[in-house]
């Protein structure tokens, strides 16, 4: 969730942002941040106020840094210009955008990073991660037992990564002891707006939310999720349920109905079923209805009612209740978003 920060009376304190800038980062995700605190330093003076943000962009080594065809980002600072102090930096805040192309590539050509943002974070700079860019502070050590988020596509991966940091799928924004993490894609700018009205007021915040139309409420990434069937973990016989599962669910078969499919016991299955897909059986089939649910909400005329039926409820509070639980939004809502 979102966290709302109380209004500030006294000055904000200008703060150091340190956005790192690497061969693979994502231009949308490095280049609005700067948008962002830039139009938030105008916003600041026109309100008699000092600056409240100080953009530095910092490469692995100083360079000249393209990020797609068309974009040059200039870094006249690489990690050795800006070393971890024993006094820490109190208002310097390191941003790791998102980044392309697949993290076992992008991990070896920017393994430096890694123990440079440790030993700032232990010395007290704090550090914030957009979309994807969480895998940096996965791969640290630095989410360790700590909740966060990033792109609802990443998640699985994450879990089966990093086991023991506690993904939360469905966050927009995460705030922990100096570590804050930003959903998928443009939503993440949440997270720069949260940053803002952290640092620079409740009032500031408002006016920069109004001047880049971010929906300020924005709290949940759910609805975006398009559910896939968690196929990686390799169990035959459970993959053989998760089938039957998906060709069957609108007729409501039972978890005992399931298991007779695998000739498992029920507690065997329902234990088996958990460790391979990280869910109940009961939990999956919800699942599997909701996203045949969105897909008719998106592309058929039918009336809610009809919809649920079709997709194996039979009572409309229910089938609302739990599609809210899924998505973050209602049947109706999403229907407005996304029916074509």
């Amino acid at each position: 969730m979102i966290l709302r920060t109380q209004p500030r009376k006294e000055l904000p304190v200008s703060r150091k942002i340190v956005i790192l800038v690497f061969e693979d980062a994502i231009l949308s995700s490095t280049a609005a941040p700067i948008d962002i605190f830039s139009r938030s330093n105008e916003i600041l003076h026109a309100n008699q106020m000092p600056n409240g943000f100080d953009v530095v962009l910092l490469a692995p080594t100083p360079n000249t840094v393209a990020l797609g065809p068309h974009s040059l980002f200039n870094c006249t600072l690489g990690l050795n210009d800006l070393p971890p102090e024993p006094a820490g930096h109190k208002h310097t805040l390191i941003l790791i955008p998102a980044y392309a192309g697949h993290w076992d590539d992008v991990l070896e050509k920017n393994r430096a990073i890694l123990p440079w943002l440790k030993a700032h974070y232990h010395c007290g700079t704090e550090i914030a991660s957009l979309c994807t860019g969480s895998y940096f502070l996965a791969e640290a050590g630095l989410l360790d037992n700590q909740e966060c988020t990033s792109h609802w596509a990443s998640v699985d991966d994450l879990r089966t990564r990093y086991p023991s940091i506690k993904v939360q799928p469905d966050a927009v924004v995460t705030d922990n002891a100096g570590i804050y993490t930003g959903g998928g894609a443009f939503s993440s700018l949440n997270l720069i707006l949260y940053l803002v009205e952290k640092f620079c007021g409740y009032q500031i915040g408002i006016q920069v939310a109004k001047t880049f139309s971010i929906h300020r409420d924005h709290i949940n990434q759910a609805h975006f999720a398009i559910f896939n069937g968690l196929s990686g973990h390799g169990d035959t016989l459970i993959l053989k349920a998760q089938a039957f599962i998906e060709d069957n669910f609108a007729s409501n078969p039972s978890v005992e109905d399931v298991a007779e499919k695998v000739n498992m016991s029920k507690r065997n299955f329902i234990r088996r079923f958990k460790q391979a897909v990280n869910q109940t059986p009961t939990e999956y089939m919800q699942r599997v209805k909701i996203e045949a649910a969105k897909k008719s909400l998106e592309l058929s005329q039918k009336n809610i009612q009809t919809v649920l039926n079709d997709v194996g409820y039979t009572d409309t509070k229910t089938f609302r209740d739990t599609f809210k639980r899924i998505t973050g939004i209602t049947p109706q809502e999403y229907r407005r978003k996304y029916a074509r």
